[in-house]
């Protein structure tokens, strides 16, 4: 991972260099800077709108006594999309508006979900006068893991 991100690092900012030299040398340096402060207003304004978007679904879910996963991750891949829209580049601005797409972000979601980069535990926990008693449930990898503990100790 280290690796990936070191590699990011480095040619992300080499490639922003080049598009924006490349893109300045067509239309200028006023039109390339205005350009690049337009995409970050745009990207900013349907970030929020997306976001709304979804927190909605995730307070919907959560009312029904649901925590979908995929919900989760598209918000994650919504912070990145923020992160993308606000440094200045033609590049990252690209990246950010993908994410910003409804079916390109549920789609990376499901992915990454499919994989298993991201784990979904569903925990309940019951507490008793005298005892504390903890269901955990939780999918890895499609099977399904549950357990069951009681904690007797004296809480005096």
């Amino acid at each position: 991972m280290f690796q990936i991100l070191l590699v990011a690092f480095l040619v992300i900012p080499i490639i922003e260099i080049y598009l924006l030299i490349q893109v300045g040398s067509i239309i200028g340096a006023g039109w390339t800077i205005f350009f690049v402060i337009a995409t970050a207003i745009l990207g900013v304004s349907l970030l929020r709108q997306q976001g709304l978007s979804t927190w909605t679904r995730l307070n919907q879910s959560m009312a029904q006594g649901q925590l979908p996963p995929t919900i989760l991750v598209e918000g994650l891949l919504l912070l990145l999309s923020g992160a993308f829209l606000l440094t200045p580049g033609f590049f990252t601005d690209t990246i950010g508006f993908l994410f910003l797409t409804p079916f390109v972000r549920k789609f990376i979601a499901a992915n990454l979900l499919s994989r298993g980069l991201f784990v979904a535990a569903n925990m309940h926990t019951r507490h008793t006068s005298e005892t504390t008693r903890s269901t955990t449930t939780r999918s890895v990898e499609g099977h399904v893991i549950e357990g069951e503990y009681e904690d007797r100790s004296d809480k005096n």
